[in-house]
């Protein structure tokens, strides 16, 4: 019986999914686990669902012998050795639209409360103070708003701000469609010159570690504000400090964070915290009940096409095949090998010399990794499985269930 484990609270439509699918052996943790009880898991685990917390390292994914596939319910992968899953024949999967809107609101409300200067009023009405002032208080309507990274969520978060009348600019390494009437920017320093509000939406990688430092906070417009709900090393978060303090930057909405707290109760250990003009946000960017409610039900459906049917359309580390019917009466094989010259001439001919018959069959590489779904036809095929498990090129050979 195949057992899923899923960490860290995923939304019970997961389990809808899992369950219409005949899979029911689901084993479910409210929150991550301690280093032991999760290797624990992981040794009897066949599949694996995991938010942002639970760190899949290479030492962790060894002891995992018995692990088929990994669902990031996020948008987010990094918290995955991906290449040391590749090869270990593992795909992973994510959920890279289904969280878009709710991240786009919470950044388009942000802006407008950073304008209005409501963090600070909130403050001060707090502790006695009925500040009715309007100087340094904007509308929205009018500002630039410029956006670094025009992906999904950044695409949404300009059409969203030009509704409220908006200027929208955008930067981005690739050259990108321009949704309504945004535009993008040659540069950088250009999106930070002009722009009224900045927010990032970016994924960590290592040219993005730190963009916004000391350098760039710099070139900002004075009295801009900055929001980021991508990812927490793309902020120099002393300089964004540094430049709080002296007016630079005139607020900041941050929702992630270098270090986050691994526990509800841990404080977030920041410069950052109980500055009046800054809005800290625990990571929520996507915590809706919408988003995380259509994240389980788009990540397992991605697992159960894995697991059902071999598709690894959508895998963030893998070769991609889509769904495919499986031939009538047909076993099917899944076959991970390391990409060589002859390697699916050799498989094929293994399936010759023990009597069997290729029905269809799809092949798709990625690096040095070959991946091959084949429908058979014939006698049985447990000899002929254990044979291609000694052979030098495999990674990894299953037998889907009929």
């Amino acid at each position: 019986m195949t057992k899923i484990v899923l960490f860290e609270n995923i939304h019970a439509s997961s389990h809808a999914v899992f369950q219409a699918a005949g899979y029911t052996d689901i084993v479910t943790h409210a929150s991550a686990l301690s280093s032991d009880a999760l290797l624990s898991e992981l040794r009897t685990a066949n599949v694996v669902g995991i938010r942002s917390r639970t760190q899949l390292t290479r030492e962790r994914l060894e002891v995992a012998e018995n692990l088929q596939a990994i669902g990031c319910f996020c948008i987010g992968t990094n918290q995955v050795d991906l290449g040391a899953a590749m090869h270990r024949g593992i795909p992973v999967f994510n959920a890279p639209f289904s969280n878009t809107r709710s991240v786009a609101e919470l950044v388009l409300a942000e802006a407008i409360l950073l304008l209005r200067r409501i963090p600070e009023k909130n403050a001060r009405v707090h502790l006695g103070h009925w500040d009715k002032t309007a100087s340094g208080a904007y509308e929205a309507r009018g500002k630039t708003l410029g956006i670094i990274g025009y992906g999904n969520i950044g695409g949404q978060v300009g059409t969203l701000a030009e509704s409220l009348g908006m200027r929208v600019i955008f930067y981005d390494i690739d050259a990108k469609l321009p949704l309504g009437n945004a535009r993008q920017t040659p540069d950088l320093a250009t999106l930070l010159i002009e722009s009224d509000v900045v927010t990032l939406h970016v994924p960590a990688t290592r040219t993005t570690e730190n963009m916004i430092n000391a350098d760039t906070l710099a070139q900002m417009k004075k009295g801009a504000m900055l929001i980021n709900a991508s990812r927490g090393t793309v902020v120099d978060i002393d300089a964004l400090h540094v430049a709080l303090q002296s007016g630079q930057v005139g607020g900041a909405a941050i929702d992630v964070f270098p270090v986050e707290p691994r526990s509800p109760d841990e404080p977030l250990r920041s410069p950052l915290v109980n500055m009046p003009n800054v809005i800290l946000t625990p990571h929520i960017g996507g915590s809706t009940m919408e988003a995380q409610e259509n994240i389980g039900r788009e990540v397992a459906e991605k697992l159960v096409n894995f697991l059902v049917h071999g598709a690894t359309k959508g895998a963030v580390n893998f070769p991609e095949l889509p769904v495919s019917p499986r031939e009538e009466g047909a076993t099917r094989i899944l076959h991970v090998h390391r990409n060589v010259p002859g390697a699916l001439a050799t498989l094929n001919n293994l399936f010759a010399e023990h009597g069997l018959n290729i029905a269809s069959q799809s092949l798709q590489t990625r690096e040095d990794i070959g991946y091959v779904l084949t429908d058979l036809m014939g006698g049985p095929v447990d000899a002929a499985l254990e044979d291609l498990r000694k052979h030098s090129f495999t990674v990894r050979v299953e037998r889907f269930r009929n």
